[in-house]
């Protein structure tokens, strides 16, 4: 009679395990939405997606001296609700992300072994609610979280990618006015404004000053008195104009890489023609198609919000002054990713054929919740219209 193979989960050892983990990565492609096949490339750093949070943690399974798979995990305190007085709820929340199974060991119980064995270190670590992000096609692991770990579809946010082209975008600086902000000013407008979003970290002063964001920027009217001064930002927020805007990036690049695989040769050809028209012709901004076919780096665009009759054209102007901060570093995508009811969602722009109208999260409630009681189980909560996308977890 055969003997049952043993499954050891252990955390990470980057002395030991980081070549296993990256042959492990390079085997097991990602998609989105079935449209592009990646590889991701974690630069020799497999923590990478997770080192920036408060608190972090990776395993690995093994069967003897062979890696057959991975998971991340980190915690942090965000907001899931808001009071009468409307003043923001907290709860500690665990996200998974990274799971991996070497796809020779696939349907053996390796997944949902290392995702019992996360969930005990975020309940020995106080968290209240996990959470994960997979596709909503991708059935092995929505099957996993929701049959077989207990976790509920939660929210269905949007994943928006616009290519960066190969000349910079106009940002109408003629009636539009982009004010770079520090990030005592950046994080004083988010906590007034914002803290109350759904996932809003409580702190995000660690993400603004985080060397990764590469800075906040607030669009006014050029015709606004904000346009040529900038005393700080109580002192706009006590008289804004009458319509605003502002995002934050955050550089991917210096993270991870990207690269689709599996393209035909008529696709690449297709792509490199664009790119080629592109050149030839610069005054025509023809739409070309980056060479997503080696590895290339993004940067996302997170915070997106403002106010006002005129905000979707701020935010035009800010993703096209974001496009060109990217084209200049180097990068051959933007992203973002925000809840599929945001109202400022059309003003994005984005390319379909990359995009994802609905990401799937799945949430599960880990203990009590120890917030004052007026919340209940946010995992029953009806959606907002906004979530704030923590960077720190792309």
């Amino acid at each position: 009679m055969a003997c049952a193979m043993v499954v050891n989960v252990r955390e990470f050892d980057p002395s030991k395990d980081r070549e296993s983990v990256e042959a492990v990565e390079r085997i097991c492609e990602v998609g989105l939405s079935g449209k592009v096949s990646l590889f991701t490339d974690l630069q020799g750093d497999p923590i990478c997606r997770v080192r920036n949070s408060p608190t972090f943690l990776m395993l690995v399974a093994q069967i003897g001296q062979e890696t057959v798979g991975m998971i991340r995990g980190c915690i942090k305190t965000v907001t899931c609700g808001k009071k009468r007085n409307k003043l923001p709820i907290y709860t500690k929340l665990a996200y998974i992300l990274g799971l991996r199974v070497s796809p020779n060991h696939r349907r053996m119980g390796i997944g949902l072994k290392l995702v019992q064995r996360m969930e005990e270190w975020f309940r020995g670590n106080g968290a209240e609610y996990a959470y994960m992000a997979t596709e909503k096609d991708n059935v092995a692991s929505v099957k996993l979280f929701t049959h077989k770990c207990g976790y509920n579809k939660f929210r269905t946010p949007c994943i928006l990618i616009n290519p960066v082209y190969a000349h910079p975008l106009k940002t109408f600086s003629n009636k539009i006015t982009i004010i770079p902000l520090a990030p005592h000013d950046a994080e004083f407008l988010y906590r007034n404004k914002f803290a109350t979003t759904e996932f809003f970290p409580r702190d995000v002063d660690a993400v603004l000053t985080n060397h990764l964001t590469l800075g906040t920027f607030l669009a006014v009217p050029r015709a606004s008195f904000w346009a040529d001064t900038w005393p700080g930002s109580a002192r706009f927020l006590a008289d804004p104009p009458s319509s605003w805007a502002l995002l934050s990036v955050w550089n991917c690049k210096d993270v991870f890489t990207l690269q689709v695989k599996g393209a035909s040769r008529v696709k690449k050809t297709l792509a490199k023609t664009t790119r080629l028209l592109d050149k030839a012709l610069p005054w025509l901004r023809l739409p070309s198609i980056p060479n997503f076919f080696k590895p290339f780096g993004f940067h996302f665009l997170y915070g997106l919000g403002g106010e006002g009759p005129e905000a979707h054209k701020m935010v035009r102007a800010l993703c096209a002054f974001a496009h060109n901060l990217a084209k200049d570093r180097g990068c051959q995508v933007v992203a973002t990713e925000g809840s599929s009811r945001e109202p400022l969602r059309c003003a994005i722009p984005h390319w379909k054929r990359f995009s994802c109208d609905e990401d799937l999260w799945c949430i599960k409630r880990l203990g009590e919740d120890y917030s004052d009681g007026s919340l209940g189980d946010w995992t029953k909560s009806p959606p907002g219209f906004s979530i704030f996308v923590d960077p720190r977890e792309v």
